[in-house]
């Protein structure tokens, strides 16, 4: 999954505002007590956070 495609899905799924706080501010254990940005930049893949955000969220099957 390319970061376009990520983001995208995190703006469909929380708005464009919150996605963003979202992934700065929310420590997921889905992703090693991360968030969203500090498990992209230490390198985990986008389709890998997504995952890990949708399965702590519950996001509907079709933004998934």
């Amino acid at each position: 999954m390319r970061l376009t495609d990520f983001w995208e899905r995190m703006a469909e799924h929380f708005g464009e505002t919150y996605a963003d706080s979202f992934a700065r501010d929310h420590v997921m254990s889905e992703l090693g007590g991360r968030t969203v940005y500090e498990a992209l930049d230490a390198g985990w893949g986008a389709k890998d956070v997504w995952r890990a955000v949708c399965v702590a969220n519950e996001v509907p099957r079709h933004l998934r």
